[in-house]
Order: structure tokens, then C-alpha cells, then sequence
């Protein structure tokens, strides 16, 4: 290893031990206008029985009646002036899983739950149980390509979606939100890592072994993933930056995210010499990390996205051998997935 990639993966550890107090208990991706489009985990649990019962067992769930008994919850609203927890978007968007009431307001059901990650469901979960207007089991092959087609095209987001569901990890993880830190003082994010954090307690990969088993994902799943990762963090941190007006608390943390991220792909793209890799670290770095720069920030960042998306769908990881041995080990994964 180089020493200048030994130095950008220290730098991106350093960052990471940095963060390891600002913890955010989140990792819903919904936004207002997405309450209303959400269906609830009871529909999902009708056939996802054990998918659902891994899920009561997880952080994502308890904080449904967890956060507002906390101290640091309560003290977080009252700097931000709001009465209640569960009736302010700012706490909703991330923490809650909203549906529409027969009054046509979103109110929370549950935690972080099924369509936090997999896209509010209401246009695409009859589709995806519908079996094509057959029984389970009696499609053909082409009926369930056709029905997974049609569900994506309706906003289902399947877990071969690395990019995306990374993306609604980190929109919360990250805490892009400048009052939110500044005047309440939430942190101002999480060491969130994809590998450690989607292969802890939030796995369920239980579907195909009906339940027999909890796969962790392969080697080369996991190399991928940790290269969309870092890639995405990268994304989420810079549009985060341009959202800075002040030089603050937030201003400083997500700058030093962006910065590590940055430094990040550069190791990698040492390790992997990838094209894409190469030209994210050469876009990452053509826009300054500063005040009021979000047009040029933005511009990045959409870049650097669609530079994640090639690689999530033009790579598999086989090829990824060199990064194995910075790839989190079991005993770092966050929290004890189902066995």
C-alpha cells in the first residue's frame, strides 16, 4: 500500500472515531410528501412475517416509543420551538414512518421501518403481492420479471439497488439539516459505514430460506458496498456543505465529512484503479468546501452520483480483492443481526 493512500484511509478513520459520539438512532429517507404515499409495516407483515419480527428487535423499531422519552429529544425540540416530537416534520422525516388518516394529515405508526429503505409503497406493493392476478407460485418467469419491472417503475427499491437504499441511509445519517444542529443541537451526524451498519441487527435476508437462515452478504457484495459507501457519503456530505450559510457547528462538521470522503475515494481509486473512481475523486474536488456554495456543490454531487450508480450497476466486487482487508470485521457490525 502506498503511503498516500495509507494516509487518506487514516484520515477517513480519524473522521469516523470523530463522529463516533454524534449518534442519530435514524435512517429513514421519506419526506413530507412521502407520508402520504406510505402504506405501514402491518401490510408488509401479512406475508414478511420473520422479515418483520427481525425488525421488532431493532433499534429502527423501539424508537417509535423511545425517542420522545428521551431527555435529549425533549431539549432538542424546546431550542427548536416544537410542542410535540411526533407532529414536526424535522423529527418525522427520519425517526417516524407516516401514513395519511381519514383526515388526509400523516401521522406516525412506527419507527424506521420497511419503507424507509424500500420507497413508500402504496403504488407499488398491490403490484408487487399481486402475483401477477395469479396464486403464489403458478407465474411464469417472464410474469415475475414483468411484475419486479413494474414494481421498480412504481418506486420499489429492491435491495440489488445498492445505490439507492445507500441513499436513504445517509440522507438521514448524515444530518444535513444547518438549524437542526446549529439551534437544537443535534449531532450532526453518525459514523454510519454500509458494510457495519446493514449487516448488524437491521439484516434480513430471510426471504429465499423462509426464515431458515440469515445470510450475511457475500464478499463481493460486500466490497461493492463498501465502495458505494464511501461514494455515497461523499455525495451526501458535499450537497450537505452547500446547504451551510454559517460558519458553525454544522459547517465545520460537514465539511470535515466531506473532506475525509473525499480523501476516501482517492485511497480507494489507489487500491482499485477503476475510471469511475478516478473521475470522482477528480470531480470531488473541482468545487470549494465553503459558505454559500451550493450551485457549484450540487453540481458535484450530482456527478459524483452518477458516477455511484455506474458502479453499483457496471461492478459486482469480484475484482474489488484489494480492499478486503478494510472491510469491517464481524465483531464491528452495529448491534447482532438474527441468526
Amino acid at each position: 500500500m502506498s503511503t498516500w493512500a495509507s494516509r487518506y484511509l487514516a484520515a477517513a478513520a480519524a473522521l469516523l472515531v470523530i463522529l463516533a459520539g454524534l449518534s442519530v438512532s435514524s435512517v429513514s429517507a421519506q419526506t413530507s410528501d412521502e407520508h402520504f404515499k406510505m402504506i405501514g409495516p402491518a401490510k408488509c407483515a401479512e406475508c414478511h412475517k420473520t422479515e418483520t419480527e427481525i425488525w421488532k428487535g431493532t433499534h429502527h423499531f423501539s424508537t417509535f416509543t423511545e425517542l420522545t422519552r428521551r431527555k435529549e429529544a425533549s431539549e432538542i425540540a424546546e431550542r427548536m420551538g416544537m410542542r410535540r416530537i411526533k407532529s414536526e416534520s424535522l423529527c418525522l422525516d427520519c425517526h417516524f414512518s407516516m401514513v395519511e388518516t381519514a383526515g388526509g394529515t400523516p401521522e406516525p405508526v412506527a419507527g424506521i421501518s420497511c419503507e424507509s429503505c424500500h420507497g413508500a409503497a402504496s403504488a407499488w406493493q398491490p403490484i408487487h403481492s399481486g402475483f401477477s392476478g395469479k396464486k403464489e407460485g403458478q407465474e411464469t418467469p417472464e410474469e415475475i420479471a414483468l411484475r419486479w419491472e413494474k414494481s421498480e417503475a412504481a418506486g420499489m427499491i429492491r435491495p440489488k439497488d445498492m445505490y439507492r437504499w445507500a441513499k436513504n441511509c445517509f440522507s438521514c445519517h448524515v444530518v444535513p439539516e444547518e438549524k437542526l444542529v446549529n439551534v437544537g443541537g443535534h449531532k450532526a451526524g453518525s459514523p454510519f459505514e454500509l458494510v457495519a451498519w446493514s449487516q448488524g441487527e437491521v439484516r434480513h435476508n430471510t426471504w429465499h430460506t423462509k426464515g431458515a437462515s440469515n445470510a450475511a452478504a457475500s464478499l463481493n457484495d460486500k466490497r461493492l458496498m463498501f465502495v458505494v459507501g464511501r461514494a455515497v457519503e461523499l455525495e451526501t456530505a458535499l450537497r450537505a456543505v452547500g446547504k451551510a450559510t454559517q460558519k458553525a457547528s454544522y459547517a465545520v462538521s460537514m465539511a470535515k465529512r466531506a473532506q475525509a470522503a473525499r480523501q476516501a475515494i482517492g485511497a480507494l481509486d489507489g487500491f482499485l484503479k477503476i475510471a469511475e473512481l478516478t473521475e470522482m475523486g477528480t470531480v470531488a474536488n473541482s468545487a470549494g468546501l465553503k459558505l454559500n456554495n451550493d450551485a457549484a456543490l450540487s453540481a458535484v454531487a450530482d456527478k459524483v452520483g452518477a458516477l455511484t450508480r455506474q458502479i453499483a450497476g457496471k461492478y459486482d466486487g469480484s475484482t474489488f480483492g484489494t480492499i478486503d482487508k478494510y472491510l469491517p470485521a464481524e465483531s464491528a457490525y452495529k448491534g447482532t443481526p438474527a441468526r
